[in-house]
């Protein structure tokens, strides 16, 4: 009899692990799937791969938070006229141009509900639903601090950073990046 006990909660200890191991393995899929390529950068920069995961649920929590809502197609219009105006503005002042992107980006941000006064704390809010557009932002960022600082961006790097705030931006104007758990009518 304390054969069959021993067997029988040995086989409840490992389905009990089995389980735990599959939990984990779906929420980090789950992780990987929402943060795209932000999840890889998060965990690589991160003591350790739970470490990563628990600021990337962190995010997620601080994200649910929010009142990210939809646009209204009138603001949609006014936004997409307002690029066009950036992009001509790029054929003679290339400089003012990429500064001006930057500054529709962060206005479109606001106008959603993202919190726009710390650059980090956008990347990490923009990352839950723009995982896969976040890459762009940061080099055009990047690329606006440089020209704006320094005037050391070339006219080929001001136009790649139009490119990359375009990404982030088209991805804002059409209300997100596929999930609107948010929006409202």
């Amino acid at each position: 009899m304390s054969t069959v006990l021993a067997i029988i909660i040995a086989v409840v200890v490992v389905l009990a692990l089995l389980a735990v191991a599959g939990s984990l393995l779906v929420r980090r899929r789950r992780l990987r799937e929402r943060f795209g390529p932000e999840y890889e950068r998060t965990i690589e920069g991160s003591d350790s791969r739970r470490a990563g995961e628990s600021e990337l649920r962190a995010r997620e929590k601080h994200h649910d938070s929010l009142d990210i809502k939809p646009l209204d197609s009138g603001t949609r219009d006014r936004y997409s006229r307002d690029w066009s105006n950036v992009q001509q503005e790029f054929v003679d002042r290339p400089e003012d141009a990429v500064h001006d992107a930057d500054h529709l980006v962060t206005s479109l941000m606001r106008e959603r509900g993202y919190p726009t006064e710390d650059f980090d704390q956008q990347l990490k809010d923009l990352s839950v639903e723009h995982g896969r557009t976040l890459e762009h932002y940061r080099a055009a960022h990047q690329i606006d601090a440089r020209s704006t600082e320094q005037h050391t961006a070339t006219t080929e790097q001001l136009r790649g950073a139009m490119v990359h705030y375009r990404a982030l931006f088209d991805e804002l104007l059409s209300n997100g990046g596929g999930q609107a758990r948010h929006a409202r009518a």
